[in-house]
């Protein structure tokens, strides 16, 4: 009984899943390492734009009384109220900072992430 077979045959070897998992892993574990710091980022972003958008903080203590207060229930540990440039332009206060923050990633090999924001979305 003579049996047919496609011409081309289909399918992941052995070789290519183990080589596929390797990938997804490694992406997988950067992955779990960087989010945080994205993260911690895009909760500092929104405290000062809340803050500038609130009006209520005039001066520059009150602003930073009121940074201290959301990086506390929020829990901003990257930067501190002393490290918020405030200035007053036409439209009100604007609020800035600019940190690094340094992600270890395996052994001696780590990742360095220049974060920079502005309460104007600059």
């Amino acid at each position: 009984m003579k049996t047919h077979y496609p011409q081309r045959l289909r399918g992941v070897t052995l070789s290519g899943l183990i080589i596929w998992l390797f990938i997804l892993v490694v992406l997988a574990l950067f992955g779990m390492k960087l989010i945080p710091a994205y993260m911690e980022y895009g909760t500092a972003k929104n405290a000062i734009q809340a803050i500038a958008r609130d009006r209520q903080a005039s001066t520059p203590q009150e602003v930073r009384r009121a940074f201290d207060a959301r990086a506390q229930i929020d829990d901003i540990t990257a930067i501190k109220s002393s490290d918020l440039d405030i200035t007053k332009d036409a439209s009100g206060v604007v609020i800035a900072f600019a940190y690094r923050k340094e992600v270890p990633l395996v052994a001696n090999v780590g990742v360095y992430i220049d974060f920079a924001a502005n309460s104007k979305g600059q």
